[in-house]
């Protein structure tokens, strides 16, 4: 059996144009240098100047994806921004005598409003341990309470090993408020700041703690004191 030599057809654009359909089945062939350089400038010029549908497009494309970008980090995804950039950078926090009760936390720096200002690190414990150890802190001699609850049987123990965030005092006008997040299936406590906050400052937030018959004075002295934290 003999196979015939296929015809060479060249196209407009200096290509040749296989009878066969499939380069590889008509082996190997040179190509002539005066079609290879009318090739080179033609992928060239197309490439140098797109279709003009193209130019129109892209501007609105890239609008609409900086806008996409701009709403998914501007919602669900905040939260965890603004975390990783305070593990990266720590707001300088440091806890000294507070006229509102013993202890409390100050700021060293200006903070902004809606920033995160600290998370509140402990131990999560269930409902049941929680007033195990609550009963035994209390035969211990200790009076406050570090215990934050995250929902309805998960609370977060800070007497024991926690960080200067168990050392922020209540106020009925506070400057900050906590707000549970979700970081890797993970529940965490964080404290935002409601306003802006200045220097030497002290940070406050509403422990929102529930209505019992047996009442906890406040001491924060705003001017829209409830007199009592519970």
């Amino acid at each position: 059996t003999s196979f015939s030599t296929p015809k060479k057809k060249k196209r407009d654009d200096g290509m040749r144009e296989h009878v066969t359909g499939c380069a590889r089945s008509e082996g190997y062939y040179k190509i002539d240098k005066k079609d290879k350089l009318k090739y080179l400038n033609n992928s060239r010029a197309f490439a140098e100047e797109p279709p003009a549908d193209t130019q129109v497009r892209n501007p609105a494309r890239r609008s609409e994806q900086r806008r996409l970008l701009s709403s998914f980090t501007g919602s669900c995804d905040s939260d965890l921004l603004k975390f990783n950039q305070l593990k990266f950078r720590k707001k300088k926090l440091k806890f000294c005598k507070s006229h509102i009760h013993d202890w409390g936390l100050f700021a060293m720096e200006p903070i902004a409003a809606d920033e995160m200002v600290i998370e509140y690190v402990g131990q999560n414990i269930r409902q049941v341990i929680a007033d195990m150890r609550e009963k035994r802190y209390e035969d211990e001699g200790i009076g406050s309470s570090y215990m934050f609850r995250v929902d309805h049987d998960t609370i977060i123990d800070a007497t024991k090993c926690g960080n200067f965030a168990r050392f922020i005092n209540h106020s009925c006008n506070p400057n900050c408020y906590a707000k549970v997040i979700t970081v890797e299936s993970q529940k965490k406590i964080v404290i935002y700041s409601k306003q802006h906050i200045n220097v030497n400052e002290e940070i406050t937030y509403d422990y929102k703690f529930p209505i019992e018959d047996v009442k906890i004075p406040c001491l924060c002295g705003s001017e829209n004191c409830r007199g009592t934290l519970n």
